[in-house]
């Protein structure tokens, strides 16, 4: 783990087996740095079970309708995302998109969002879904700087006695960035 995010270019390629071990440890670490105050310490270990465990990455890496990617700089993984098609006409969903605590406001972000929006056009998508969290007002702010806006408010039982209490936010696949 880094303790600042220099400025460095930033690639992003797909996620890959020999990788999910280091996407795994980093969302726990944002997980546990960025939602402390949004979300309990037991729904925080309780969602990064649901969602990171490596079995449950492992299977999502075999779906043709799920793709994860992860930004890097230096080789150092600093933040990573998976989109997938919803099943719904025309719509994918920015299930994830996460970025080292250091290294937010530096575009890393964006550029996820940009893939994320590059393969909706590429599958056909017209819009780009995606929910977070009604007490995320960082990431409310950010997704709202990429385009994104409210349509929904949603609360979710993810099991465990744990809700999902979320915004649904959209931007047309169609707009740049």
């Amino acid at each position: 783990m880094i303790a600042e995010c220099q400025p460095r270019p930033v690639r992003v390629v797909p996620v890959v087996p020999r990788d999910i071990e280091r996407v795994a440890a980093l969302a726990a670490e944002v997980w546990r740095d960025h939602y402390r105050d949004i979300i309990t310490s037991a729904q925080i270990d309780y969602m990064l079970g649901q969602r990171y465990d490596p079995a449950v990455l492992h299977v999502e890496l075999e779906r043709s309708d799920v793709w994860w990617e992860q930004a890097l700089a230096d080789g150092e993984l600093v933040g990573f995302s998976s989109f997938l098609l919803t099943g719904e006409a025309a719509t994918m969903k920015l299930d994830k998109l996460y970025v080292r605590t250091a290294c937010q406001r530096r575009g890393v972000g964006g550029l996820l969002i940009a893939r994320a929006l590059d393969a909706a056009r590429r599958e056909g998508c017209r819009r780009l879904i995606l929910a977070v969290n009604k007490r995320n007002v960082l990431a409310i702010a950010a997704y709202r700087k990429y385009g994104f806006r409210v349509v929904d408010a949603v609360v979710k039982d993810i099991g465990g006695g744990f809700v999902m209490d979320d915004y649904v936010m959209e931007k047309s696949a169609m707009e740049n960035g």
